[in-house]
This record gives C-alpha cells, structure tokens and sequence, in this order.
C-alpha cells in the first residue's frame, strides 16, 4: 500500500491476535516495526516472532496490562529501548460483556472502565509526550458503534467506548498543532477469537437450532450480508496511521458493513 515509511515504530495493545495483529501485520508488511503488548505475554511473543519471519522486521512481543499504570510505563520503555521511539499508537485491547445493565454488578463496571476506557487513558499519557516532543505521532484507538448508538446487553462496555471516543476527540484538539491525529476505528460485529469465545458460549447457552436462527437475524441486519474480518478494521487503522492522513484527526469511522450509519 506504501502508506508507512520504513523506520516506523508501531506499537499495538491487544495486538497478540484479532484487529490489533491484523493491523500490526499490515503495518509490518509496510516496513515498520511493531511493539505487540498484551495482557497474554506469550501469545504476543509468539505473535511478534511470526511478523518477524513473514514481513522480515523486527518486532518484539511484551506482556502488559492496560489497566496497570506501572505496566503501561514498563510497556513504553521497554518499547522506546528497543526502538528508540514509538510513532504510531494502535488501541486495540479490549474486554466484553454479555449481561443486562440489571444483571450486571459494580464489580463488572469497575473492570471494564479500567481495562477500556482507563486503559487507553494509561497509554495516552505515557505515549504521547515523546510524540509531541518529536512533532510526530499517529495514534488509532478502537471503539464500537454500540458506543454510538447503544445497545442491549453491552451497556458499561458501550458507556466505557463512548468514553475512548470523547478522549479521543478533545485530545485530538490539544495535540494538533504538535503533528500529533488522533481518530477512532469503530468496527462492526467482527469474526475476532474474542467474538468466537463469547459466540460459543451463547451456541451453548441457547442450543444449535436456536442459536442458527439468531445468526440469521444478525446477518440481516448487515447490507454487505456478512460479519467482518479482522483485515476489514485493519485496512482502515493502517490508513489512519499513514501518513496520507496527516489531515484526519478527531474523527470516529465505522467500518461496519452498513450495520449503522450514524
């Protein structure tokens, strides 16, 4: 695509698998080199050595939890040491929820604001001074379009990604002027193994039959008359870190096969 300059430095939370790797993978194939964190150190090890051998860069895999300030800071400077810098900031962990507002408990709030909204929080403040400094930095985080519109059943993770996307855009705001965009990617129901796990607990929960109907119902509801890939999100994150779009900043964009347009 020749969007990314070799010599880039990209670093990716959640990147062990799903959208995180696949755009890490993009990136890769662009020239860049690729920090994967995620909460699995060896998924993510295993993940940056297969980069390394496929796209011939140089890519290391570390262990972090978002939700941890003092892993977030380990993060970044195990990343800056290897590197020397970190150009690009990709958002991509996450948690999910599949319970009623009413069903749920503080408990679950709790985790779910730390790990998807705090989280990004964590990143921001550790990542983007060194990008302000060098007067360069493209930062893409992760969001949902239940965040846009709401949606039964994912009520504290809707609310947490409705928070990424104000943080997003009033930052955006403030870092502008430094050669510094920010924006959002906010994909549809997407074929991720997160998106696996939770749809195999449901198949269980409501049996073969039933649960086959309700994946009718869900393919209705998507013009393109399919779930997402994960190189669906992915094509649009490496966009939004390129350099061709110095001129976006502040804005959410759905990639959602037409499930909402908002």
């Amino acid at each position: 695509m020749d969007l990314v300059g070799e010599g880039r430095v990209a670093l990716v939370t959640g990147g062990a698998r799903g959208i995180g790797f696949a755009a890490a993978r993009l990136l890769a194939a662009e020239g860049a080199r690729i920090v994967l964190a995620d909460l699995d150190g060896a998924r993510a090890e295993a993940s940056a050595a297969r980069l390394s051998e496929e796209c011939g860069i140089d890519a290391i895999g570390l262990e972090t939890d978002i939700s941890s300030p003092n892993s977030v800071a380990r993060m970044v400077a195990d990343a800056t040491g290897r590197f020397g810098k970190i150009d690009i900031f990709i958002n991509s962990a996450a948690i999910l929820a599949d319970n009623t507002f009413l069903e749920s408990t503080p408990e679950q709030w709790d985790r779910m604001l730390k790990v998807c909204l705090y989280g990004p929080m964590h990143c921001l403040y550790a990542i983007l001074p060194g990008m302000v400094e060098r007067g360069y930095g493209r930062v893409v985080c992760l969001a949902s379009d239940a965040a846009r519109l709401g949606q039964a059943r994912l009520s504290y993770y809707a609310a947490a990604k409705a928070g990424v996307i104000a943080l997003v855009k009033s930052v955006a705001q403030e870092v502008g002027g430094n050669g510094v965009t920010l924006n959002v990617v906010s994909p549809g129901a997407t074929n991720t193994e997160l998106r696996q796990q939770r749809e195999e607990s449901l198949r269980r929960q409501m049996g073969e039959e039933r649960y086959a109907r309700r994946q009718q119902s869900v393919l209705r509801l998507y013009p393109t008359r399919r779930l997402g890939e994960p190189d669906d999100a992915a094509a649009m994150i490496a966009f939004l870190a390129s350099d061709r779009a110095s001129w976006i900043t502040g804005q959410v964009v759905s990639v959602n096969g037409g499930f909402a347009m908002p």
